[in-house]
C-alpha cells in the first residue's frame, strides 16, 4: 500500500512539473529556415524609417535557435545582424548583434506564437539601455521581427524596427 501511494505522488509531482517544462524544440524547428523580406528601422524613436531589405538563414538545434542575415538600406549600406537565443524551459536568453555591432542581451519567454524579449542594449540607445523585441511566428511561412523603444521626449513607446520575413 505505501508502494504505491509514494508511486501516485511520484506521478501526480511528474504530471504537474511536465507542463511546466515544456519543449520547445517543435516551435524552434518552425522557425528555420531561409527568410527574405523587407521593413524598417529607425536610428532613433525620433528620425524617419528607413526601408529595409532582409534575408535571413535560420538554425534550430534542439532548444537553441541562431538567426543570421544581412539588411540593406538606403540602396547601398549594407548591415549585419543576428541572434542566438535559447530555451530553458519556458524561458528564454541569448544575444543580439544589431547594425551598430554591438552584443546587446535578451531575455524573456514565449507567449504563444511570439517570442517576447527584454532587450539590453550594450550602450544607451534613446536615453536608456532597455526595449522590447518580439519575434512572431505570424504563420508557417511568416515571422515578423519587431522592436519597440521608448521615446525619451514624451515617454511613449515607439516601434523602432520591424522586418516581415516570408520563408524563401
Amino acid at each position: 500500500m505505501k508502494c504505491c501511494l509514494y508511486t501516485a505522488i511520484a506521478l501526480t509531482y511528474l504530471g504537474i512539473t511536465g507542463a511546466a517544462f515544456a519543449d520547445e524544440t517543435p516551435f524552434l524547428q518552425s522557425l528555420a529556415g531561409d527568410w527574405i523580406g523587407g521593413g524598417m528601422m529607425k536610428r532613433s524613436t525620433s528620425s524617419s524609417p528607413i526601408n529595409l531589405d532582409c534575408n535571413f538563414k535560420t538554425q534550430a538545434s534542439g532548444e537553441a535557435l541562431s538567426m543570421k542575415g544581412t539588411c540593406r538600406g538606403m540602396i547601398v549600406i549594407t548591415r549585419a545582424v543576428s541572434a542566438s537565443i535559447k530555451a530553458n524551459g519556458t524561458q528564454y536568453a541569448g544575444t543580439y548583434i544589431g547594425p551598430s555591432g554591438g552584443i546587446s542581451g535578451l531575455q524573456g519567454k514565449r507567449s504563444g506564437e511570439a517570442i517576447n524579449l527584454a532587450v539590453r542594449w550594450s550602450r544607451v540607445i534613446n536615453g536608456d539601455r532597455s526595449a522590447t523585441m518580439t519575434i512572431q511566428r505570424v504563420d508557417a511561412n511568416a515571422i515578423r521581427i519587431r522592436t519597440v523603444d521608448k521615446d525619451p521626449t514624451s515617454g511613449q513607446q515607439v516601434v523602432t524596427s520591424e522586418i516581415n520575413l516570408r520563408r524563401d
